[in-house]
Protein backbone atom coordinates (compact mmCIF):
# COMPACT_ATOMS: atom_id res chain seq x y z
CA UNK A 1 0.00 0.00 0.00
CA UNK A 2 1.45 3.34 -1.06
CA UNK A 3 1.34 6.31 1.30
CA UNK A 4 -0.96 8.05 -1.17
CA UNK A 5 -3.82 5.70 -1.95
CA UNK A 6 -4.85 5.82 -5.60
CA UNK A 7 -8.64 5.84 -5.61
CA UNK A 8 -11.32 5.36 -8.24
CA UNK A 9 -14.99 6.36 -7.99
CA UNK A 10 -17.54 4.21 -9.85
CA UNK A 11 -20.15 6.92 -10.42
CA UNK A 12 -20.34 10.71 -10.57
CA UNK A 13 -23.97 11.31 -9.61
CA UNK A 14 -24.93 13.12 -6.41
CA UNK A 15 -23.08 10.62 -4.22
CA UNK A 16 -19.85 10.98 -6.16
CA UNK A 17 -20.08 14.75 -6.54
CA UNK A 18 -20.92 15.51 -2.90
CA UNK A 19 -19.91 12.69 -0.60
CA UNK A 20 -16.83 11.11 -2.16
CA UNK A 21 -14.85 13.09 -4.74
CA UNK A 22 -14.44 16.28 -2.63
CA UNK A 23 -13.16 14.29 0.35
CA UNK A 24 -10.76 12.08 -1.63
CA UNK A 25 -9.42 15.20 -3.37
CA UNK A 26 -8.97 17.13 -0.11
CA UNK A 27 -7.43 14.37 2.02
CA UNK A 28 -3.61 14.33 1.64
CA UNK A 29 -3.53 10.54 1.96
CA UNK A 30 -5.64 9.87 -1.15
CA UNK A 31 -5.27 10.56 -4.86
CA UNK A 32 -8.42 10.90 -6.94
CA UNK A 33 -7.06 8.78 -9.78
CA UNK A 34 -10.14 7.99 -11.85
CA UNK A 35 -13.88 8.67 -12.13
CA UNK A 36 -16.47 6.73 -14.12
CA UNK A 37 -19.00 8.70 -16.19
CA UNK A 38 -20.82 6.63 -18.77
CA UNK A 39 -21.61 9.51 -21.14
CA UNK A 40 -21.16 12.90 -19.46
CA UNK A 41 -17.99 14.87 -18.74
CA UNK A 42 -19.16 16.69 -15.58
CA UNK A 43 -16.12 15.71 -13.52
CA UNK A 44 -13.66 17.35 -15.91
CA UNK A 45 -14.33 20.90 -14.70
CA UNK A 46 -13.53 20.14 -11.06
CA UNK A 47 -11.14 17.18 -11.34
CA UNK A 48 -9.26 17.61 -14.65
CA UNK A 49 -6.24 15.65 -13.38
CA UNK A 50 -8.21 12.45 -12.80
CA UNK A 51 -8.69 9.85 -15.51
CA UNK A 52 -12.14 9.62 -17.08
CA UNK A 53 -13.44 6.10 -17.67
CA UNK A 54 -16.67 5.15 -19.42
CA UNK A 55 -17.23 1.89 -17.56
CA UNK A 56 -16.64 0.35 -14.15
CA UNK A 57 -14.73 -2.47 -15.89
CA UNK A 58 -12.15 0.03 -17.15
CA UNK A 59 -11.69 1.44 -13.66
CA UNK A 60 -11.31 -1.95 -11.98
CA UNK A 61 -8.85 -3.08 -14.69
CA UNK A 62 -6.59 -0.07 -14.02
CA UNK A 63 -3.64 -1.70 -12.17
CA UNK A 64 -2.67 1.57 -10.47
CA UNK A 65 -5.95 1.89 -8.54
CA UNK A 66 -5.81 0.50 -4.99
CA UNK A 67 -9.19 1.62 -3.59
CA UNK A 68 -12.52 1.49 -5.43
CA UNK A 69 -15.55 3.40 -4.20
CA UNK A 70 -18.71 1.49 -5.16
CA UNK A 71 -21.31 4.27 -5.19
CA UNK A 72 -23.56 2.95 -7.96
CA UNK A 73 -27.22 1.97 -7.35
CA UNK A 74 -27.59 -0.61 -4.57
CA UNK A 75 -28.81 -3.25 -7.03
CA UNK A 76 -25.28 -3.30 -8.55
CA UNK A 77 -23.24 -3.20 -5.31
CA UNK A 78 -22.78 -6.95 -4.94
CA UNK A 79 -21.51 -7.59 -8.47
CA UNK A 80 -19.17 -4.59 -8.62
CA UNK A 81 -17.80 -5.10 -5.10
CA UNK A 82 -17.13 -8.77 -5.84
CA UNK A 83 -15.41 -7.91 -9.13
CA UNK A 84 -13.24 -5.25 -7.49
CA UNK A 85 -12.16 -7.45 -4.59
CA UNK A 86 -11.39 -10.36 -6.91
CA UNK A 87 -9.10 -7.91 -8.74
CA UNK A 88 -7.29 -7.26 -5.45
CA UNK A 89 -8.79 -3.82 -4.75
CA UNK A 90 -9.83 -2.45 -1.37
CA UNK A 91 -13.39 -1.13 -1.51
CA UNK A 92 -15.77 1.38 0.05
CA UNK A 93 -19.39 0.39 -0.60
CA UNK A 94 -22.12 3.01 -0.31
CA UNK A 95 -25.10 2.36 1.92
CA UNK A 96 -27.38 0.50 1.68
CA UNK A 97 -24.63 -2.12 1.56
CA UNK A 98 -26.42 -4.80 -0.49
CA UNK A 99 -29.89 -5.98 -1.51
CA UNK A 100 -29.80 -9.04 0.77
CA UNK A 101 -27.94 -10.11 3.89
CA UNK A 102 -26.77 -13.23 2.01
CA UNK A 103 -24.98 -10.96 -0.50
CA UNK A 104 -23.53 -8.92 2.36
CA UNK A 105 -22.16 -11.97 4.13
CA UNK A 106 -20.63 -13.30 0.92
CA UNK A 107 -18.81 -9.99 0.30
CA UNK A 108 -17.42 -10.10 3.85
CA UNK A 109 -16.17 -13.64 3.16
CA UNK A 110 -14.54 -12.63 -0.15
CA UNK A 111 -12.75 -9.70 1.52
CA UNK A 112 -11.20 -12.10 4.04
CA UNK A 113 -10.24 -14.62 1.37
CA UNK A 114 -8.64 -11.97 -0.86
CA UNK A 115 -7.07 -10.16 2.14
CA UNK A 116 -8.50 -6.81 1.07
CA UNK A 117 -10.30 -4.22 3.18
CA UNK A 118 -14.06 -3.77 2.86
CA UNK A 119 -15.55 -0.55 4.23
CA UNK A 120 -19.24 0.40 4.28
CA UNK A 121 -19.97 4.10 3.85
CA UNK A 122 -22.05 5.18 6.85
CA UNK A 123 -21.32 8.91 6.91
CA UNK A 124 -24.17 9.75 9.31
CA UNK A 125 -22.04 8.36 12.13
CA UNK A 126 -20.06 11.58 11.62
CA UNK A 127 -23.02 14.01 11.87
CA UNK A 128 -22.86 16.68 14.56
CA UNK A 129 -26.46 16.10 15.70
CA UNK A 130 -25.84 12.36 16.14
CA UNK A 131 -22.76 13.09 18.23
CA UNK A 132 -24.83 15.41 20.44
CA UNK A 133 -27.26 12.53 21.08
CA UNK A 134 -24.42 10.08 21.67
CA UNK A 135 -22.90 12.48 24.20
CA UNK A 136 -26.16 12.72 26.20
CA UNK A 137 -26.45 8.93 26.30
CA UNK A 138 -22.81 8.35 27.27
CA UNK A 139 -23.03 10.90 30.09
CA UNK A 140 -26.29 9.26 31.28
CA UNK A 141 -27.89 12.69 31.59
CA UNK A 142 -31.39 11.21 31.41
CA UNK A 143 -30.96 8.43 33.97
CA UNK A 144 -32.17 5.04 32.70
CA UNK A 145 -33.09 5.48 29.05
CA UNK A 146 -36.55 4.09 28.28
CA UNK A 147 -37.43 5.42 24.82
CA UNK A 148 -35.24 6.42 21.89
CA UNK A 149 -36.93 7.72 18.76
CA UNK A 150 -35.31 8.65 15.43
CA UNK A 151 -37.12 10.52 12.66
CA UNK A 152 -35.80 11.07 9.16
CA UNK A 153 -38.61 12.97 7.48
CA UNK A 154 -38.79 14.90 4.23
CA UNK A 155 -41.45 16.48 2.05
CA UNK A 156 -41.26 15.13 -1.49
CA UNK A 157 -44.64 14.52 -3.12
CA UNK A 158 -43.36 14.34 -6.72
CA UNK A 159 -41.41 11.32 -8.05
CA UNK A 160 -37.71 11.91 -8.74
CA UNK A 161 -37.67 9.42 -11.62
CA UNK A 162 -34.92 7.33 -9.98
CA UNK A 163 -36.15 3.75 -10.34
CA UNK A 164 -33.39 2.34 -8.13
CA UNK A 165 -34.66 4.50 -5.26
CA UNK A 166 -38.39 4.94 -5.85
CA UNK A 167 -39.39 2.26 -8.34
CA UNK A 168 -40.28 -1.36 -7.82
CA UNK A 169 -36.72 -2.70 -7.91
CA UNK A 170 -35.37 -4.85 -5.06
CA UNK A 171 -33.99 -2.68 -2.22
CA UNK A 172 -35.59 0.50 -3.58
CA UNK A 173 -37.53 2.71 -1.21
CA UNK A 174 -36.74 4.75 1.85
CA UNK A 175 -36.41 1.80 4.26
CA UNK A 176 -33.18 0.85 2.48
CA UNK A 177 -32.14 4.41 1.62
CA UNK A 178 -32.75 6.36 4.84
CA UNK A 179 -33.44 3.42 7.11
CA UNK A 180 -29.86 2.20 6.59
CA UNK A 181 -28.62 5.35 8.39
CA UNK A 182 -31.13 5.14 11.23
CA UNK A 183 -30.74 1.43 11.89
CA UNK A 184 -26.95 1.74 11.81
CA UNK A 185 -27.05 4.51 14.43
CA UNK A 186 -29.37 2.45 16.64
CA UNK A 187 -27.09 -0.59 16.43
CA UNK A 188 -24.08 1.60 17.24
CA UNK A 189 -25.77 3.07 20.29
CA UNK A 190 -27.55 0.01 21.71
CA UNK A 191 -26.28 -3.13 20.00
CA UNK A 192 -28.38 -5.96 18.60
CA UNK A 193 -32.11 -5.85 19.51
CA UNK A 194 -34.12 -8.79 20.86
CA UNK A 195 -37.03 -8.36 18.44
CA UNK A 196 -38.66 -6.02 15.92
CA UNK A 197 -42.15 -4.97 14.88
CA UNK A 198 -42.60 -2.93 11.70
CA UNK A 199 -45.22 -1.09 9.70
CA UNK A 200 -44.34 -0.07 6.13
CA UNK A 201 -46.35 1.29 3.21
CA UNK A 202 -46.39 3.33 0.01
CA UNK A 203 -48.19 6.55 0.90
CA UNK A 204 -47.59 8.67 -2.20
CA UNK A 205 -49.55 8.28 -5.42
CA UNK A 206 -47.48 7.03 -8.34
CA UNK A 207 -44.57 5.66 -6.29
CA UNK A 208 -43.47 2.04 -6.50
CA UNK A 209 -41.46 1.55 -3.32
CA UNK A 210 -41.79 2.00 0.44
CA UNK A 211 -41.90 5.68 1.41
CA UNK A 212 -43.19 5.30 4.98
CA UNK A 213 -41.97 3.06 7.75
CA UNK A 214 -42.13 2.76 11.50
CA UNK A 215 -39.91 0.20 13.20
CA UNK A 216 -40.08 -0.72 16.87
CA UNK A 217 -36.92 -2.39 18.21
CA UNK A 218 -37.15 -4.18 21.55
CA UNK A 219 -34.12 -4.16 23.85
CA UNK A 220 -33.41 -5.50 27.36
CA UNK A 221 -34.34 -3.37 30.40
CA UNK A 222 -37.57 -2.24 28.70
CA UNK A 223 -35.76 0.06 26.24
CA UNK A 224 -37.77 0.75 23.10
CA UNK A 225 -36.17 2.21 19.95
CA UNK A 226 -38.60 3.69 17.43
CA UNK A 227 -37.39 4.43 13.89
CA UNK A 228 -39.78 6.44 11.71
CA UNK A 229 -39.70 8.12 8.32
CA UNK A 230 -42.24 9.87 6.12
CA UNK A 231 -41.85 11.61 2.77
CA UNK A 232 -44.97 13.71 3.48
CA UNK A 233 -43.69 15.70 6.43
CA UNK A 234 -43.76 19.38 5.55
CA UNK A 235 -43.28 20.37 9.20
CA UNK A 236 -40.62 18.33 10.96
CA UNK A 237 -40.64 16.99 14.51
CA UNK A 238 -37.32 16.63 16.38
CA UNK A 239 -35.06 14.09 14.66
CA UNK A 240 -34.14 12.45 17.97
CA UNK A 241 -36.42 12.12 20.99
CA UNK A 242 -34.95 10.58 24.15
CA UNK A 243 -36.98 9.82 27.27
CA UNK A 244 -35.36 8.55 30.47
CA UNK A 245 -36.08 8.08 34.17
CA UNK A 246 -34.74 11.57 34.94
CA UNK A 247 -35.69 13.59 31.87
CA UNK A 248 -35.88 14.21 28.14
CA UNK A 249 -33.64 15.33 25.29
CA UNK A 250 -34.85 16.58 21.90
CA UNK A 251 -32.34 17.05 19.06
CA UNK A 252 -33.02 18.54 15.63
CA UNK A 253 -31.46 17.14 12.45
CA UNK A 254 -29.18 20.12 12.01
CA UNK A 255 -25.89 18.94 10.50
CA UNK A 256 -25.06 21.34 7.67
CA UNK A 257 -22.38 19.40 5.81
CA UNK A 258 -24.62 18.33 2.91
CA UNK A 259 -25.84 21.91 2.39
CA UNK A 260 -22.27 23.22 2.48
CA UNK A 261 -21.14 20.61 -0.05
CA UNK A 262 -24.08 21.47 -2.32
CA UNK A 263 -22.94 25.11 -2.17
CA UNK A 264 -19.50 24.03 -3.38
CA UNK A 265 -17.57 24.36 -0.12
CA UNK A 266 -14.47 22.18 0.04
CA UNK A 267 -14.18 19.88 3.08
CA UNK A 268 -11.10 19.62 5.27
CA UNK A 269 -9.54 17.52 8.01
CA UNK A 270 -10.02 20.61 10.18
CA UNK A 271 -13.56 21.71 11.21
CA UNK A 272 -15.09 23.26 8.09
CA UNK A 273 -18.89 23.20 8.41
CA UNK A 274 -20.35 26.11 10.40
CA UNK A 275 -22.27 25.59 13.64
CA UNK A 276 -26.02 26.09 13.62
CA UNK A 277 -27.14 29.71 13.99
CA UNK A 278 -29.56 28.77 16.77
CA UNK A 279 -29.54 26.10 19.49
CA UNK A 280 -30.69 22.76 18.08
CA UNK A 281 -31.18 20.68 21.23
CA UNK A 282 -33.33 20.83 24.39
CA UNK A 283 -32.21 19.08 27.56
CA UNK A 284 -34.79 18.86 30.36
CA UNK A 285 -33.54 16.64 33.15
CA UNK A 286 -32.36 16.38 36.73
CA UNK A 287 -28.68 16.97 37.57
CA UNK A 288 -27.42 16.78 41.17
CA UNK A 289 -31.03 16.73 42.46
CA UNK A 290 -31.87 19.92 40.59
CA UNK A 291 -34.25 20.14 37.61
CA UNK A 292 -32.47 21.70 34.64
CA UNK A 293 -33.94 22.84 31.33
CA UNK A 294 -31.53 24.33 28.83
CA UNK A 295 -30.96 24.82 25.12
CA UNK A 296 -27.88 23.19 23.60
CA UNK A 297 -25.97 23.75 20.36
CA UNK A 298 -24.31 20.77 18.71
CA UNK A 299 -20.71 20.80 17.50
CA UNK A 300 -20.45 20.52 13.69
CA UNK A 301 -19.67 17.06 12.36
CA UNK A 302 -17.07 16.16 9.74
CA UNK A 303 -17.41 13.37 7.17
CA UNK A 304 -13.69 13.72 6.55
CA UNK A 305 -13.32 11.80 9.80
CA UNK A 306 -14.66 8.74 7.97
CA UNK A 307 -12.11 8.98 5.17
CA UNK A 308 -9.33 9.66 7.65
CA UNK A 309 -10.36 6.53 9.57
CA UNK A 310 -10.32 4.55 6.29
CA UNK A 311 -6.85 5.89 5.52
CA UNK A 312 -5.52 4.97 8.95
CA UNK A 313 -7.06 1.51 8.68
CA UNK A 314 -5.32 0.93 5.34
CA UNK A 315 -1.93 2.39 6.26
CA UNK A 316 -1.57 2.17 10.04
CA UNK A 317 -3.49 -1.02 10.88
CA UNK A 318 -6.15 1.04 12.72
CA UNK A 319 -9.64 -0.47 13.15
CA UNK A 320 -12.02 -0.52 10.21
CA UNK A 321 -14.46 2.36 10.92
CA UNK A 322 -17.44 0.54 9.34
CA UNK A 323 -16.65 -3.11 8.53
CA UNK A 324 -18.78 -5.22 6.22
CA UNK A 325 -20.21 -7.05 9.22
CA UNK A 326 -21.86 -3.79 10.32
CA UNK A 327 -23.41 -3.36 6.89
CA UNK A 328 -24.70 -6.93 6.95
CA UNK A 329 -26.40 -6.37 10.32
CA UNK A 330 -28.28 -3.36 8.94
CA UNK A 331 -29.57 -5.40 6.00
CA UNK A 332 -30.64 -8.21 8.36
CA UNK A 333 -32.72 -5.72 10.38
CA UNK A 334 -34.30 -4.37 7.18
CA UNK A 335 -35.18 -7.90 6.07
CA UNK A 336 -36.72 -8.63 9.47
CA UNK A 337 -38.69 -5.36 9.26
CA UNK A 338 -40.08 -6.32 5.86
CA UNK A 339 -41.05 -9.75 7.19
CA UNK A 340 -42.73 -8.19 10.23
CA UNK A 341 -44.70 -5.72 8.10
CA UNK A 342 -45.80 -8.50 5.73
CA UNK A 343 -46.82 -10.94 8.47
CA UNK A 344 -48.02 -8.24 10.88
CA UNK A 345 -46.22 -9.75 13.84
CA UNK A 346 -43.19 -9.33 16.08
CA UNK A 347 -40.07 -11.01 14.67
CA UNK A 348 -37.47 -12.32 17.13
CA UNK A 349 -33.90 -11.45 16.29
Amino acid sequence: MSKTIKTGICSYGMSGKLFHAPFIEAHPGFELTAIVERSKNDSRARYPNSKLYRSVDELINDPSIELVIVNTPVQTHYDIAKQAMNAGKHIIVEKPFTVTSKEAEELVKIAKEKKVSLFVYQNRRYDGDYHAVKNVIEQKLLGDLQEFEIHYDRFRNIPSGKAHKEGGLPASGTLYDLGAHMIDQSLQLFGWPKAIFADTDIMREGFGATDYYELLLFYPNKLRVRIKSSMLSREHVPAYILQGSKGSFFQQRSDQQEEQLLAGRAPSLQPWAPPTALPDGILHTEINNEVVRKLLTSTPGNYMGYFDDVYKSLTQNAPNPVPGEDGAKVIKVIEAAEQSAKEKKVINL
